[in-house]
């Protein structure tokens, strides 16, 4: 399958009735927030999405995501290049619908008044839930993860009688 360019709004109700399926990129130039939210975005976000209806009857938009981003990393404070990643699973509502008994991994996402959901928002928060919230090189990359480590043994703990042994004890008599 072709990456597109995907668009920027959809009707997630017609999608699902169409069982559409997309996969594409957006460009890093609309996801603002997440350039905030770290050093830098490397690249196009690579975005997959399928539309559907559940076994209850929901319509469902479940997909993933992936960008290249620059963190600081929070031991030496340099840059470090990596990925974040998600995967998730949405239920659209209207705002005042009363939400029926869903499955666990499902989140709710409000449609606006024409029906409708900016999946470039729907991305980009799910891009930012990814971003670690204490970035760090791994330790053998980190000119500061030499001194994350512990010395010596811990003591082990002392077996210590089970105070329940008693009334077992009692149980049998």
């Amino acid at each position: 399958m072709e990456k597109v360019k995907l668009p920027n709004k959809v009707d997630p109700a017609r999608c699902a009735q169409n069982r559409l399926k997309y996969k594409g990129e957006y460009s890093a130039a609309l996801m603002s927030r997440l350039a905030e939210s770290t050093k830098g975005i490397h690249g196009d976000i690579d975005v997959s999405l399928d539309f559907g209806t559940d076994a209850q009857g929901l319509r469902i938009v479940s997909g993933s995501t992936r960008a290249h981003v620059s963190l600081q990393c929070q031991r030496c404070n340099e840059l470090f290049d990596t990925t974040i990643e998600s995967e998730f699973t949405y239920t659209p509502l209207r705002a005042n619908a009363e939400a029926p008994e869903l499955p666990e991994d499902y989140d709710i996402i409000e449609v606006d008044e024409a029906g409708e959901v900016s999946l470039v928002e729907l991305i980009e928060d799910e891009l930012i839930l990814s971003v670690p919230q204490i970035p760090t090189h791994e330790n053998e990359q980190c000119s500061e993860g030499q001194f994350d480590q512990s010395f010596g043994k811990l003591p082990t703990v002392e077996e210590r009688p089970n105070p329940f042994a008693i009334l077992e004890e009692l149980k049998r008599k």
